[in-house]
């Protein structure tokens, strides 16, 4: 990409039909931890970040350097609302950003009481949309550990196409070997 990422100027909030994605702000913490602590069972598997469980100070801190890194555009987290409401179910976002293709990987996760309710398929389907409309997006990923069934399956529903399967590829947060799964879509 030719132009300085940092110099692009892109909406910090949009909404799909029933969610509102927005760019974290500083005080999302406390509701942030609130929805962490509700879902532990379901993310420990998953995701390093709950290992140890974080404390409110130590999610308000983990926001407000999301903030920092969605200004400087080297990573771009949003908040995932239900519309029209100040109810934070979950997070999502592009990460591992490479602006040269410019190529995104999208991550996620929704709190336990909504999940299985399409949430998640919405958030990436509008996420994969504004990152090819906003921000030139030529290659949007996801990826997750194998074992991760519900998580590949968002993907699958999302139009994203299986590209491969790395062996053995991360450490889990159980100590184990995982295999990753890689989706994409290109533009």
């Amino acid at each position: 990409m030719s132009v300085n990422p940092l110099l692009l100027n892109f909406p910090t909030s949009f909404d799909t039909e029933r969610l509102t994605l927005r760019a974290p702000r500083p005080g999302d913490g406390a509701a942030l931890h609130a929805v962490i602590l509700a879902s532990l069972p379901e993310l420990k598997p998953w995701m390093p970040w709950v290992h140890p469980v974080p404390t409110v100070a130590d999610t308000e801190a983990n926001v407000r350097k999301a903030v920092a890194q969605f200004v400087s555009r080297e990573d771009l987290r949003l908040h995932l609302y239900l519309r029209d409401t100040d109810t934070l179910i979950g997070s999502s976002g592009l990460h591992r950003i490479d602006w040269t293709v410019p190529r995104f990987e999208i991550g996620y996760w929704v709190g336990t009481p909504c999940a299985g309710r399409g949430y998640i398929t919405e958030a990436v389907t509008g996420i994969t949309a504004f990152a090819r409309d906003h921000l030139g997006a030529r290659r949007v990923e996801i990826r997750m550990d194998e074992r991760n069934e519900r998580s590949w399956r968002v993907a699958e529903r999302a139009g994203f196409t299986l590209e491969a399967v790395l062996r053995q590829e991360h450490r889990s947060p159980d100590g184990t070997l995982g295999d990753q799964r890689i989706y994409a879509k290109i533009f």
